[in-house]
């Protein structure tokens, strides 16, 4: 465990980030300085083969001076917080920014601003101890060992931090949060058969470990000897994690920026941006806002813009798209800030009722290995992971060979037929705070046959 700073190592109260950007404001000879300033405390577990494999913990910190002479910045990080180092970061990065080219799309730095208060810190999460999350994992590992023909592999990961931002007008930032994630691999004996579960959430008390390691062992029996069904357009029971790998891939897409210079999948025929059409189903809301208590995200982004509640789609209808600063500037509208979450509404139904409302369809629980294939319709291919199942009158009858697809989650979000509960996820490919919905669709394109369990 290695402990730096004035805070012995410890996360820093409000006061003390602010303190520490004071004094690199104070110090500085650049036209402006920005500064951020991140302490964290971080402890794990991991286990595979039916054993713990590592445990540890580290506390750290990192600052990030960056210096700005006219267009001309740059930064320079340390994990040191002495007087000595600020004063060094500071002096470092206004070196290299004379030396920088200029920046065309430099922006003046914010002033001070308004945040709502947003509670996203645990004590129960803050609090874990190595026992406890010992004892989470032995929960899994005895069910295996008990099984005797299960091997089970997860990861637990408890972390509390504190982020703060300043400048030299007057702007300031501070924001506590924690957040527990614990994934479950759960793999027969045979090979054959391979379960996935997993939790996520920034209260300890709502990681349910018991109901993850029951629905990872179950998945893995259940998906023992699987069969091959014929590649083509099936109707798809997507569980919330597959409906995130997916549908999340949107909001990399969603740049006014790039609708506007006819780069993205928003763009009008014409000219202009899809904004105020109808793009998707009418069941389809999604929206960000860090204090949804599914969510519980930073409030504001990372120059100091507020972050509330912002509606990207609303009952199918393409709301609006993300403005950087300068490119609101430029097109004279209002700049949206870098959202810090995401979410889709959602039904009331469970993935069970789907399944049981479904005469013959493919239940997935997650997708993985993620490729874009064309910009302009959101085109992915991927490969279906860990628990792929023929349902038929609504049963699950079968085990299936994974499949291989090609799909958009624009198109998907046009063919759907019914929608579950949103849950937090845990695991998608581009991280982050985001909540969706289990979704039953039609004519989901599975292209090939996989060999990979």
């Amino acid at each position: 465990m290695r402990e730096h700073g004035s805070a012995n190592g410890a996360l820093l109260t409000r006061e003390q980030a602010q303190a520490i950007v004071e004094k690199a404001v104070k110090w500085s000879k650049a036209d402006a300085v920005d500064v951020q300033l991140n302490t964290y405390t971080q402890g794990n577990i991991r286990f595979a083969d039916n054993q713990v494999s590592t445990a540890g913990a580290t506390t750290d910190a990192q600052l990030g001076i960056q210096s700005a002479f006219g267009p001309k910045h740059a930064v320079v990080t340390t994990n040191d917080l002495s007087d000595e180092a600020i004063k060094r970061a500071v002096e470092q990065s206004e070196r290299l920014a004379r030396l920088a080219p200029d920046d065309p799309e430099s922006m003046p730095q914010l002033g001070a601003q308004q945040y709502a208060p947003v509670s996203s810190y645990f004590d129960s999460s803050a609090a874990l101890t190595a026992d406890d999350r010992a004892k989470a994992a032995l929960i899994a590992l005895e069910m295996a060992r008990q099984a005797g023909d299960v091997k089970a592999a997860g990861y637990l990961v408890n972390t509390a931090g504190t982020l703060a931002i300043g400048n030299s007008t007057g702007m300031f930032a501070y924001h506590r949060s924690t957040n527990v994630n614990y994934t479950l691999t759960a793999r027969t004996a045979d090979g054959t058969g391979s379960g996935w579960a997993a939790a996520d959430h920034a209260d300890w008390a709502q990681i349910d470990a018991r109901g993850v390691a029951e629905t990872a062992i179950a998945k893995a029996r259940l998906s023992q000897k699987p069969v091959a069904l014929e590649p083509g357009r099936y109707t798809v029971i997507l569980e919330p994690q597959a409906v995130g790998d997916l549908v999340q891939l949107i909001a990399n897409y969603a740049d006014a920026r790039s609708a506007d210079e006819g780069r993205s999948p928003f763009v009008k025929q014409g000219g202009g941006n899809k904004v105020g059409e109808k793009i998707v189903d009418e069941r389809v809301t999604i929206f960000s806002d860090p204090s949804d208590p599914q969510l519980l995200g930073r409030p504001w982004d990372f120059e100091g813009m507020p972050l509330d509640r912002q509606v990207w789609i609303e009952k199918g209808v393409l709301k609006q798209l993300i403005y950087s600063r300068f490119w609101a500037k430029k097109q004279n509208k209002t700049a949206t800030g870098g959202p810090s979450t995401f979410k889709m509404a959602g039904g009331t139904q469970s993935v069970e009722d789907l399944i049981k409302g479904t005469t013959r369809g493919i239940l997935v629980t997650r997708l993985w290995y993620l490729r874009e294939v064309d910009p302009r319709t959101i085109l992915y291919t991927g490969l279906t992971r860990d628990g792929t199942f023929l349902v038929e009158n609504g049963k699950i009858t079968k085990s299936l060979r994974n499949f291989r697809f090609n799909e958009s989650p624009l198109f998907l979000l046009n063919n759907i037929e019914a929608l579950g509960r949103a849950e937090r996820l845990a695991g998608t490919e581009q991280g982050g705070n985001v909540v969706m919905p289990s979704i039953k669709a039609r004519d989901f394109n599975f292209t090939s046959l996989s060999e990979a369990v």
